[in-house]
């Protein structure tokens, strides 16, 4: 698998939880900020607020990549010179707070 096809399977993923939380709240819809990272990548930052169900959530696609660093090296495991990570992250508070997320 390639990177871009990683990178856009997880566009899918954050398109497919996105459209499925609208449709369980009823009645928000998310609002989308894209950005970019000077250094390298970026992402689709998508908010929701002041749904039926939802009070407040954000579903985030990010995709970084770039050169690595001696700091980075010497904290992490990482062997080679250059990075791609990728990922969608979900942090959802529910209006009722006895509603399992």
């Amino acid at each position: 698998m390639t990177k871009e096809f990683i990178s856009k399977a997880m566009q899918r993923l954050q398109d497919r939880i996105c459209a499925r939380i609208e449709m369980i709240d009823g009645t928000e819809k998310f609002k989308e900020d894209l950005w970019s990272r000077t250094e390298g990548g970026g992402g689709r930052t998508r908010i929701m607020r002041g749904g039926t169900v939802i009070e407040k959530g954000g579903i985030n696609f990010s995709e970084v990549f770039g050169e690595v660093t001696p700091m980075m090296k010497q904290n992490t495991e990482i062997k080679g010179d250059h990075f791609f990570a990728t990922g969608v992250s979900i942090v959802l508070h529910p209006q009722n707070a006895h509603v399992p997320i």
